[in-house]
């Protein structure tokens, strides 16, 4: 068993590399560009949601108010003269990416630690590279990509861009993986 205190150099390392790696893959490739295809509307789309004033957060409609609702035939006319949406606002002014960017740095720390964490708790000091990078990359995968494709079961995300989404997860992963396989305490 290794300590998370033994881990703490791969640990870091791996969420300083994950960070270049997806900024990289984000600002240099043209791999998510298609993720959110540019309205033909846009103004007169924005000019509609900006007159209704909704607060930032989270949305869909039709949305009922209880499960007896889903039934009426008010709601399921509502349902089939569409349209559907599940969508989010957030909030006007300028877009500072600096949030974001340390959050998922954080988000990318978590991630190295639980990877350390299973890995540690399930392997000795010594061990060799390919069985470290096996736990630390299954832990991590399953942190950077599980819950991704439940956006796309229930909310009809793009399936394009969850499986883009899985694969640069796959490719943290796999550098997670390979930081806590090569810096594992001898």
């Amino acid at each position: 068993m290794v300590g998370l205190s033994a881990l703490l150099v791969p640990i870091v390392l791996s969420a300083v590399i994950v960070f270049v790696a997806s900024s990289l893959i984000h600002m240099m490739t043209p791999w998510h560009k298609s993720d959110f295809p540019k309205l033909a509307n846009e103004d007169k789309v924005m000019d509609a949601l900006r007159s209704l004033n909704i607060p930032a957060g989270d949305y869909m409609v039709p949305c009922p108010g209880s499960r007896g609702e889903m039934q009426s035939p008010a709601f399921k006319e509502k349902l089939n003269k569409g349209p559907r949406a599940v969508f989010t606002i957030l909030p006007g002014g300028p877009f500072s990416m600096a949030k974001p960017m340390i959050l998922w740095f954080v988000y990318s720390l978590v991630i190295s630690v639980f990877a350390a964490y299973v890995s540690g708790r399930a392997l000795p000091a010594g061990t060799d590279y390919l069985h470290v990078f096996r736990f630390a990359g299954v832990t991590a995968f399953l942190g950077y990509s599980g819950a991704l494709w439940q956006s796309t079961i229930w909310y009809n995300r793009s399936w394009t861009t969850t499986i883009k989404s899985t694969i640069d997860g796959l490719l943290y992963g796999l550098l997670t993986a390979g930081t806590l396989g090569w810096l594992w305490p001898r």
